[in-house]
């Protein structure tokens, strides 16, 4: 299956033209060759259909002919907006819903942002759906605090979501004044609905708000977190460490398994929700703190805190040395390291190793078929 963005430069699907046994096959040696000098790895685990993945998405504005307005992604490596009406990548839902929010613009005669001259309105659109759920989010990213006829838009919108045969659950303005490459800022105002929508994952219920971090291939996230909490080897009886949680969901899925679970997030908007999704599925084992993870945990060593087991899903950066060290400090039996770059993973193993941990095994998970990336479950044992 091929892509006519392809020849225009989209880089959203690099590995598009290679075959999808070709893809897995060389994404499972590259993980091997990172990661097999410290134990080793499972067949990499791929997706049946690896079509139509994505339950978020992000457009941005760009005019069109006749003073009108477009949307689409940029093409690789410029500023230069690419339009797009439908996505190899994206839920098809979400497409439509994409052609609503363009035509809502155009009908209410909205500018697109000028990145250069900082004129105009319109920046980005981000689109959420929770697929278990079928409900629909709508973020209109705004250079500006006030979004003119916004209950006209608002209508033009779920106008025409009804017409395409598409939901739309809530729409959120963002303000966003920075000159950045980031999408959202951090003023919001919800236009219509609860400004959240909810989804269900791992037989749990969690509800997403705009910037709540949430694993955009869910077919794959429940394969992913049920290796995480199988490689735990939970009991019911332990006390488990979810570092960098986000909205709580390994942890809140662990929880079932777990005597306690401890959460711990910088972005203090993803722990709100972490919170608000222990309560609504009333989990009641489980606490979640804002704050630093690298930070909260040479604290928590100092004070000679303990957990059994920590599982540590951090950004693509990877962890710091700081935090290990205090991981190793707490010595919990075992760590469940979740990566979304096992180039930094390895560098971090470099350190475990060190410190009196074995790995016991790896599993690739491609997360996003048709990219280079890959996700991988590590499971690591103390040993002294």
């Amino acid at each position: 299956m091929d892509c006519k963005l392809r020849a225009k430069n989209c880089g959203g699907c690099p590995m598009l033209a290679t075959e999808y046994a070709a893809q897995l096959k060389k994404k499972e040696a590259d993980v091997r060759a990172l990661l097999g000098k410290y134990g080793p790895v499972a067949p990499i685990r791929g997706m049946e259909t690896p079509y139509h993945y994505r339950n978020k998405v992000i457009s941005t504005f760009a005019p069109a002919a006749g003073g009108k307005l477009t949307s689409g992604i940029y093409a690789a490596r410029t500023h230069k907006v690419l339009p797009v009406e439908s996505c190899l990548l994206q839920d098809e839902v979400l497409d439509k819903v994409m052609l609503a929010v363009r035509a809502a613009a155009n009908a209410c005669r909205c500018q697109p942002f000028n990145e250069d001259k900082g004129t105009g309105l319109l920046r980005h659109c981000l689109l959420r759906r929770g697929v278990a759920t079928g409900q629909v989010m709508v973020v209109l990213v705004t250079a500006q605090p006030v979004l003119p006829g916004a209950k006209n838009f608002v209508k033009a919108l779920l106008a025409g979501a009804e017409k395409r045969g598409v939901p739309v659950t809530t729409v959120v303005q963002n303000y966003n004044p920075r000159r950045t490459s980031v999408v959202l800022g951090e003023d919001e105002k919800v236009l219509y609905g609860k400004g959240f929508i909810l989804d269900t994952l791992c037989g749990k219920t969690y509800a997403l708000s705009p910037r709540s971090f949430y694993q955009v291939n869910p077919v794959q996230t429940a394969v992913l977190y049920g290796l995480a909490v199988d490689a735990a080897h939970l009991t019911g009886k332990e006390v488990v460490l979810d570092a960098y949680c986000g909205i709580g969901t390994i942890g809140l899925t662990a929880s079932d398994k777990a005597r306690q679970v401890v959460g711990v997030e910088v972005n203090r908007d993803a722990v709100r929700d972490a919170i608000g999704n222990a309560k609504h599925n009333g989990v009641k084992n489980a606490r979640f703190f804002a704050a630093d993870a690298t930070a909260w945990i040479r604290e928590a060593a100092d004070a000679g805190q303990k957990a059994d087991v920590v599982f540590m899903d951090p950004p693509r950066e990877g962890s710091t040395p700081a935090f290990l060290e205090s991981v190793a400090r707490m010595a919990p039996k075992r760590i469940v390291y979740v990566s979304c770059n096992p180039e930094t993973m390895a560098r971090d193993l470099a350190l475990l190793t060190q410190k009196g941990y074995r790995a016991e095994s790896f599993t690739p998970v491609d997360m996003f078929p048709h990219s280079a990336h890959c996700e991988v479950v590590g499971s690591l044992v103390r040993v002294k």
